[in-house]
């Protein structure tokens, strides 16, 4: 039977064989105890990419995101955030459970401009008002599409956020596509924050885990958060293992990703009946959307998709997202376009 085409996300990888075979040689220790050396070796790894003074492996984007917030706000704050923040739209309600916070969701298309981010903090002088305490950045923006959030605009955001005391987080879940997109360094990318995540089971192929990056006074605290949350691991360095993999061996090629989704956004708007603004497509992510006139609503089209071999996410009634990564070459998400373009037009 032959594999289907999956394009519901790039979480969806597998270990590749070179990867498998570092997993299994990595030298193991006990994490909680600080003595896991493949782990201690990829903590201080990416604190150098990202120019930081420490980092802590989590097992999960979602978990690195949840920590966060509880290192940076304090039950009842709220926080700033893109419109349609993975914060606020994928991570089930663990800003309010966890942390205590509210989410203030501003600006459209994964962006937001200083005068809507300081036209959203709340006066300090009203006691009904939240206190606004956290901006959070997520570069690329998954529900936009993999936008690239302009670093110029990201300087000039944590200026402001900064003049104004409120703490700079970035959701850089998938920052290594911005790196690459960008030709800017992850160190640069990072720079202006308080708090880094960023994960390795998206584009580097990793079968799971993220990392916070920091100064060592926070770092420390996501330690303590990180252990109240169960996130503690032991013998943690085949999953390292695998980060390291991925950092050395698909980081670079994340451009092949990247000129994948753009050959496919383009046939799909050449060929079918969508929104798709292909502006927006600068990384590995397209979302595309099905007009009033097109007979069959999202979830249709990824049903009967799925009847095809190829498998896609939709994210609204009418909205479909499709992902690449390293497990999807051109010639099948060129075959991915055409059974789309087929289904919306017949």
């Amino acid at each position: 039977m032959t594999a289907p085409i999956d394009l519901r996300s790039d979480t969806v990888t597998r270990p590749t064989d070179a990867m498998r075979a570092a997993m299994a040689a990595a030298p193991v220790g006990d994490d909680q105890y600080g003595e896991d050396p493949t782990t201690n070796r990829l903590q201080a790894r990416v604190t150098e990419l990202l120019g930081q003074e420490a980092a802590l492996w989590l097992p999960t984007g979602t978990m690195a995101n949840q920590v966060a917030l509880r290192v940076l706000t304090r039950p009842g704050d709220e926080v700033i955030a893109s419109r349609e923040s993975h914060a606020g739209w994928h991570e089930a309600g663990g800003a309010a459970a966890n942390a205590g916070v509210q989410v203030h969701e501003i600006g459209a298309r994964g962006v937001f401009s200083v005068d809507e981010m300081l036209a959203a903090i709340k006066p300090k002088s009203f006691a009904i008002f939240p206190s606004t305490t956290l901006m959070q950045i997520e570069n690329t923006h998954n529900r936009a599409g993999g936008v690239v959030v302009p670093q110029a605009d990201v300087q000039r955001l944590c200026d402001a956020a900064r003049e104004h005391g409120l703490a700079r987080f970035l959701d850089g879940a998938r920052l290594w596509n911005a790196s690459v997109a960008t030709g800017l360094a992850p160190a640069a990318l990072a720079a202006p924050f308080d708090l880094i995540a960023v994960a390795f089971s998206k584009g580097l192929g990793a079968p799971g885990g993220s990392l916070l990056a920091g100064s060592k006074a926070l770092i420390q605290s996501a330690h303590r958060h990180r252990q109240r949350l169960g996130g503690a691991m032991r013998q943690n360095g085949i999953f390292a293992a695998a980060a390291l993999h991925g950092l050395d061996h698909h980081l670079d090629r994340l451009a092949e990703d990247h000129a994948n989704a753009r050959a496919f956004a383009e046939q799909l708007a050449a060929a079918a009946p969508v929104q798709l603004d292909l502006a927006s497509v600068q990384t590995n992510i397209i979302v595309f959307h099905l007009p009033a006139s097109v007979a069959i609503d999202a979830p249709t089209l990824t049903a009967r998709a799925r009847e095809r071999g190829v498998l896609l996410n939709a994210f609204g009634p009418r909205t479909v997202r499709a992902v690449t990564h390293l497990d999807v070459s051109g010639a099948q998400c060129t075959q991915a376009a055409q059974v789309l373009a087929g289904l919306l037009n017949g």
